[in-house]
Parts: C-alpha cells; sequence; structure tokens
C-alpha cells in the first residue's frame, strides 16, 4: 500500500468482515477499476444512509474501529464522514489511492451552503474517480469519472454528470424535471481524516444542523430511492418523479427494516419511538 497506507486507517480495518457485511462476491481484489466499482456498488446497496445517533444525542465517532463496530459488526447505517471513513479505509486497504474532499450540498436550493459533505476522490491508473457512499438517497451508486467534465454517466436506471466551474471546482449534477440539477460542488483541495473530525462536530451538534432533532434515513435502489425526513417518507423514481406521505408512529419500526434494511436494539427502538410520537 505505499507509504500512505494508514492515512484512513486501511491497516485497522477488518476487511473480511466489511467485505462479507456488504455482500461483496467479486473474486479476486485488485486496485483496479472493476474492483472499485464493485466495491462502491455493493456498499451503498448493503449500507443504509442514517443518522439516529444524532437523534440521540449520542457522539459519532470517525476512529475506524469505532466505524467498523457500528456499520460493519453492528449493523447500523452511517451519514456521510462515517460511510466514506468506512470506505477509505477499505479501498486504502485493498490498495487505492485515496483521497478526501469536502462539498457543499446544493440539493437544497440556492442558498450557499457550507463545506459540510465529505466525499472521496480515488486514482486508478492516473485517472481521478469520485467515490462517495455517503449522501443518502440522491448519491450515485457507483464511482463517476472526474476526468471527463460534461459526461453522462447511467448506472442503471439513473445518470449523473460532472461539469467543471471557475478554479476547477466540479460539481455533481442529476436531471430532474427536464433540466440538469446540481447535488453538490467540491474544490481540488484534499480532506484529511481530521478535517471530517471538524466537519462531524458541527454536523453532529449544531443547532442548524440538518441532522439535529429529526429523523434522517435514506437508501438507495436500483428502480427507486427513499428517504424518511421526520415524518415524511420520500420514493424518488428514475424518471424525476417524487411521491410523499407521512408515517404514523404505529408503522415506523417495521417500514425502516422493510424498506430501509434497517434493525435497531431494543433500547433504540423505544428511544425512536419516544421521540417520534413526542411531536403529535
Amino acid at each position: 500500500m505505499g507509504d500512505t497506507g494508514t492515512v484512513w486507517g486501511g491497516d485497522e480495518l477488518d476487511l473480511d468482515a466489511y467485505l462479507e457485511r456488504i455482500g461483496w462476491e467479486g473474486g479476486e481484489l485488485r486496485a483496479d477499476l472493476a474492483t472499485l466499482k464493485s466495491v462502491h456498488r455493493a456498499h451503498t446497496g448493503a449500507i443504509t444512509f442514517e443518522s439516529l445517533d444524532v437523534l440521540f444525542g449520542r457522539p459519532v465517532g470517525l476512529d475506524v474501529k469505532e466505524v467498523e463496530g457500528k456499520l460493519v459488526h453492528g449493523r447500523r447505517g452511517g451519514y456521510c464522514y462515517e460511510q466514506n471513513t468506512l470506505l477509505a479505509a477499505a479501498l486504502e486497504r485493498i490498495g487505492f489511492e485515496v483521497s478526501g474532499r469536502g462539498a457543499r450540498n446544493r440539493s437544497r436550493g440556492d442558498a450557499l451552503t457550507a463545506v459540510t459533505h465529505a466525499v472521496l476522490v480515488v486514482t486508478v491508473e492516473g485517472e481521478p474517480w469520485l467515490c462517495d457512499a455517503g449522501f443518502g438517497w440522491q448519491g450515485p451508486r457507483e464511482p463517476v469519472p472526474l476526468a471527463r467534465p460534461g459526461a453522462e454517466v447511467r448506472q442503471g436506471e439513473w445518470v449523473f454528470r460532472v461539469r467543471e466551474e471557475a478554479d476547477g471546482v466540479l460539481v455533481l449534477c442529476v436531471p430532474r424535471e427536464g433540466s440538469w440539477r446540481d447535488l453538490y460542488a467540491f474544490s481540488p483541495q484534499p480532506y484529511h481524516p481530521v478535517d471530517y473530525v471538524v466537519l462531524n462536530h458541527y454536523s453532529s451538534s449544531h443547532p442548524r444542523s440538518a441532522f439535529v432533532g429529526r429523523v434522517v434515513v435514506q437508501r438507495q435502489g436500483d428502480s427507486e430511492r427513499l428517504a424518511l425526513v421526520g415524518r415524511e417518507l420520500s420514493r424518488l423514481l428514475p424518471d424525476g418523479r417524487t411521491e410523499r406521505r407521512e408515517v404514523a408512529a404505529g408503522e415506523l419500526l417495521a417500514l425502516l427494516g422493510r424498506e430501509f434494511g434497517l434493525r435497531l436494539s431494543e433500547r433504540d427502538e423505544a428511544e425512536l419511538l419516544r421521540m417520534y410520537r413526542a411531536e403529535d
């Protein structure tokens, strides 16, 4: 793995347990594009995006063994810092060249947002690829090439495109209702694990964070994408249509298991229901 083998904690990761958790069946592990795509796709398909620990007021640890304990052995989900810390460690352990980036979320409108999203750039045979297992229901299932801005990338029924702005800023876009919509933008400046500790502190504790004080659980699928934010369940279809409905407390736990593959401990179930019902 060379001199940077421990930047993302790859040497600490139980790689076999991780591969079992994501259901990876790709054969021999190599630091090539085929392996990168298959690991990325398996990860995004298996591990749910969720920030319930933030809702519960618990610290969100980013040490590789903490993340492994929660997402791999505990079979929980996590949000961007946890998801991409785990993915980075796995890819580094396999032998990939992994670098971090900090992104501004543009999916919520035109307002200028702070850099609060963590993404990865993985270089394979000299070409950079965007890897992101942590943007929830709208994110890519597989790596997106960064060396060919403007090219449309089809992943099953979903399409992505990266465009370039001034100063080398790259923007991940998706088609919605006849036009391209920005998801997030990131600059070439490398980010390191310690930078994500700072961003994680804001996202897990600041009163203006989108994750503080409400349920956020999301999952990517091949034919649809799902998001439970607060009490509203949104179902995004490949043609851009979004179906929405309210989720009652009585169906919450079954919904999390059925639609999101998420099962909580009895303690967490009780706490979640208590907080959910408190909004009535």
